[in-house]
C-alpha cells in the first residue's frame, strides 16, 4: 500500500453527489464497504493481480445505505492484489471481474505496487483534486 497525500482528505460529500462524480471517470464502489466505511476503487491494471487506486470514506453523518449521507474522505492510496489461483480462476475473465474477486480471498492482500504505476496513481489523485474541490 503507497498513501498518496492529497487535499481531499477531510473532505465532506454527500455520497449520492460523489459517486455520481467518480462513476464517470472510471470508479466504482470497493467490495469492502459496510455501514460506516467504504472506498471507490479504480483499476489501473490487472496484470498479475489488481493494482488500484483506492479513494476510502466513512460515514460522517448517517449510514452509508441511507439518502442524503454525508462521507469524509480519507488518503488515497496505491493497492496491489494478487488473488488466489485455482476454483476462483473463473472469476478472472471479464470486464467485471474486479467486483467479483470480492469474494475470493487475496493470495497477497498487499502486495507490491509496481513502480511503473505509481505516477499514474499520483496523477489520478491530481485529477480527483481538480474535479472534487473545483
Amino acid at each position: 500500500m503507497i498513501e498518496i497525500p492529497s487535499k481531499l482528505e477531510g473532505q465532506q460529500f454527500n455520497l449520492f453527489d460523489l459517486e455520481s462524480e467518480l462513476k464517470p471517470l472510471g470508479y466504482s464502489i470497493g467490495g469492502g464497504w459496510d455501514y460506516e466505511k467504504g472506498s471507490f476503487d479504480y483499476k489501473i491494471d490487472d496484470e498479475v493481480g489488481y493494482q488500484f487506486l483506492r479513494l476510502p470514506f466513512f460515514a460522517a453523518s448517517g449510514a452509508l445505505d441511507s439518502k442524503n449521507t454525508t462521507v469524509e474522505l480519507g488518503t488515497p492510496y496505491l493497492l496491489s492484489h494478487k488473488y488466489q489461483i485455482g476454483l476462483d480462476d473463473h472469476a478472472r475473465i471479464g470486464n467485471l471481474q474486479a467486483s467479483f474477486n470480492q469474494f475470493s480471498e487475496p493470495q497477497v492482500k498487499d502486495a507490491s505496487f509496481p513502480e511503473k504505476y505509481i505516477d499514474l496513481g499520483k496523477s489520478l489523485v491530481k485529477e480527483l483534486e481538480t474535479v472534487l474541490l473545483s
